[in-house]
């Protein structure tokens, strides 16, 4: 892996990873990272340290002064996963975005299969990683098939695996969606609100590569009775999407 980017100027894609108190994963998923993209596009890799209390801030200062596409960004207290990817979305300069979590457990290999997958319609928003093989524990498996089951019974967004952290979708579509904690459990409902296509890609789920979960039950595996009340009225709020084109 080059220590540094092979493309000069505006990156065409960038990398937003969520992270707290995730030291010991930040290197080796960076490594990863840079080997699925190097060669192919532009790319920034965005970092947003969501308050974490070890080490994480101290390891991704070091790395910045390793590659100068790595943009580390922080929050002062923890706000949770879906805030985590709205500020390193917001910060990030690229027209598209590829999401993924911070504990190595979703294969950064994946990512070029994500961005080709816009070349196939220019109406797609968002491509959605959908794990196979899931590494949690039997517990957790039956927990997010619940959840899964319910949200797509209500919502009816044809997305068996909501909880995946590796997507990608177009800045602007993301940075239009309705704001609220738990947004990325909703984003195949959201977008398809806003008159753009879903696509899907399997991705080969793994375990964690060091650590413990940072993100608890409710970050993770459930959605909030209220929020997905408020997405199915988000949904039944919007009649039609308008087409706009200028006036000559």
């Amino acid at each position: 892996m080059s220590d540094n980017n092979t493309f000069a100027g505006v990156p065409a894609v960038a990398v937003v990873v969520p992270v707290r108190n995730e030291a010991g994963n930040i290197a080796p998923l960076i490594g990863e990272i840079a080997a699925a993209l190097e060669g192919r596009w532009p790319f920034e890799v965005v970092y947003v340290n969501d308050g974490s209390t070890d080490g994480t801030e101290i390891e991704l200062k070091r790395l910045a002064e390793l590659y100068p596409w790595l943009r580390p960004i922080r929050h002062a207290e923890s706000c949770g996963q879906s805030s985590a990817v709205r500020s390193g979305t917001r910060a990030a300069r690229a027209p598209f975005v590829v999401t993924l979590d911070g504990d190595g457990q979703n294969n950064p290999s994946f990512i070029p299969a994500l961005i080709k997958a816009f070349d196939d319609n220019p109406r797609i928003g968002l491509v959605a990683g959908q794990r196979v093989g899931r590494k949690a524990s039997l517990g957790k498996r039956l927990q997010s098939k619940i959840a899964n089951k319910v949200r797509g019974s209500i919502l009816r967004d044809g997305t068996r695996d909501s909880g995946c952290g590796l997507k990608a979708f177009r800045r602007d579509v993301f940075l239009a969606l309705p704001y609220f904690d738990a947004l990325h459990r909703f984003l195949p409902a959201l977008v398809r609100r806003e008159g753009y296509e879903v696509a899907y890609v399997d991705v080969v789920d793994r375990p964690r590569l060091t650590g413990l979960s940072n993100y608890g039950m409710w970050d993770r595996l459930w959605v909030g009775i209220l929020d997905l009340a408020g997405v199915w009225w988000l949904i039944r709020r919007r009649k039609r999407v308008p087409e706009v084109s200028e006036i000559k």
